[in-house]
């Protein structure tokens, strides 16, 4: 696979943040929270605060790998009655509301439900520009690997602090758009210090990958983005949104990313493996 094709659609807007001598800033909130209508006001804020790639969670019933904040986001949004369609149209609505990527982040069991094929052409009918699969490992993945091939969707696939340098070059070479980086053992949520494990983990997979590299779990503020954004291609925010969602309304979550927006633009640098 060629750079220009597993650059993917994210990865188009991470490097156009590079090239401005910064990294990106890549933004999470869960559909249907508070409601289905706020949540897409509040994920219009996202976009509206400076974030340079959205990532849209489709609540699961069974988050094992999230925190509580997004836990607790994800069970309400059920119980108010949210299907994957109404998360595939929060995703249309977005996608149209500007020219910033919109990415869904799911468990997998979902998604097969939903069908695999089906839900590729469902997202890119909806401007979608691909998936981010926390539980899915690229040996499983073939299917959702074709029909995203076949839609031109970005296909994200984790690498964490404990994956080999096998695993990572096996994982980064079915990515498209970026490879994101678990910057700390454990679940989601926000944390007082960025882990120390993040940087040896981004300079291992930049080593085996010329597509960028984002990295999640953790940040909170301005301060910790700054820091992440010295050595990766993109900072990824998700828990901490949602506090401020909670917090603040869409006006919290546009004041957060402007915060956030202004800590990876905070010390200009050269971003090399380009």
């Amino acid at each position: 696979m060629s750079e220009l094709v597993a650059i993917g659609n994210a990865g188009a807007a991470i490097r156009k943040a590079n090239d401005e001598g910064r990294a990106g800033l890549v933004a999470y909130l869960p559909a249907g929270y508070p409601t289905i209508a706020g949540g897409v006001d509040a994920i219009k804020a996202l976009v509206d605060g400076g974030a340079d790639v959205i990532e849209i969670g489709l609540p699961y019933s069974d988050p094992v790998m999230d925190g509580v904040t997004i836990q607790r986001a994800a069970e309400i949004a059920l119980a108010q009655g949210l299907r994957t369609r109404d998360v595939l149209s929060t995703v249309e609505q977005v996608a149209s509301y500007s020219e910033v990527p919109v990415l869904v982040m799911t468990y997998w069991n979902p998604i097969e439900r939903y069908g695999v094929d089906r839900f590729a052409a469902d997202l890119a009918a909806a401007g979608g520009a691909g998936l981010i699969t926390p539980d899915l490992i690229p040996e499983e993945g073939a299917e959702w690997i074709a029909a995203a091939d076949k839609n031109e969707l970005d296909k994200v696939f984790l690498v964490s602090p404990s994956s080999t340098d096998d695993r990572i070059a096996l994982t980064t070479a079915n990515c498209r758009g970026f490879v994101y980086a678990t910057a700390v053992m454990g679940v989601t949520g926000a944390r007082d210090q960025a882990s120390d494990l993040a940087a040896p983990l981004v300079a291992r997979t930049k080593a085996a990958t010329g597509i960028p590299v984002g990295v999640g779990l953790g940040v909170s503020n301005g301060d910790q983005a700054a820091g992440v954004a010295a050595y990766a291609d993109a900072v990824i925010v998700g828990s901490a949104f949602v506090k401020a969602l909670d917090a603040g309304g869409a006006a919290g979550v546009r004041e957060l990313t402007e915060s956030l927006a202004e800590g990876v633009r905070r010390e200009p640098r050269t971003f090399a493996n380009r």
